[in-house]
């Protein structure tokens, strides 16, 4: 890994910045199962994937990121048919308390990082992301916002990896990716030949990178030996 001469680091958004490489599928996943909608999972992977594929692209760019999660919320809780607005409301509450107090835990080391290298994010999201960051208050760390849906191509493509490069006016192999995804993050930066870290779940301990060498991560901590 070629951390030491980068002079950039990209970041995938949910379940990397807002938590220990946990995606979002699985964090709404938990929190309706403790909620009382016990769901299989065979039946809550394709109606989440639903609900949000639904979303992508049709936010307006200001919309916060309470209303995206609520709407997301919503969307899941009525399309399992429970039609509960109440349960709803305890999930996309409780998952954006949690999203929150992580993303002020890495405020710090976002922080830290700024001071060294120049910041982006590189996101499968809404259309949205920007907003969501500010509501964050993330923004101001990052040079360069990434978003998928108002890019119009979507990790792994390699586009979406080399239109963040392009707006920092460097070469992919200057900058560094961090992400919690194989296919999206890890495979995305490696076809533009952009060295990348794995962030993943400390309960996946043991799983193999994508390439010999690559620095695997439990939590964004771990980013402070290794790059500062």
């Amino acid at each position: 890994m070629r951390e030491s001469s980068a002079s950039a680091v990209l970041f995938d958004f949910g379940g990397t910045l807002d938590a220990d490489g946990v995606p979002w599928k699985e964090r709404f996943y938990r929190l309706f199962q403790e909620e009382g909608a016990m769901v299989a999972r065979e039946r809550f992977d394709p109606l989440f994937y639903g609900v949000d594929d639904a979303l992508t692209g049709s936010v307006p760019p200001t919309l916060s990121f309470r209303e995206t999660i609520r709407g997301l919320a919503a969307g899941v809780t009525e399309a399992l048919g429970l039609r509960d607005p109440a349960l709803a409301d305890r999930v996309a509450n409780r998952f954006l308390a949690e999203a929150l107090e992580r993303l002020r835990h890495n405020a710090a080391l976002l922080r830290a990082l700024s001071g060294r290298y120049r910041l982006g994010i590189v996101s499968n999201f809404y259309g949205n992301l920007a907003t969501v960051c500010e509501d964050a208050r993330i923004r101001s760390f990052f040079s360069v916002v990434v978003d998928s849906a108002r890019a119009g191509y979507a990790k792994p493509d390699p586009r979406i990896f080399r239109r963040a490069v392009e707006e920092l006016a460097i070469d992919s192999s200057r900058a560094v990716f961090v992400g919690d995804s194989l296919p999206r993050d890890m495979a995305g930066a490696r076809a533009v030949g952009m060295p990348h870290i794995w962030l993943t779940a400390a309960t996946a301990r043991g799983e193999t990178p994508c390439c010999p060498g690559d620095s695997v991560i439990h939590s964004l901590d771990e980013l402070e030996d290794l790059l500062l």
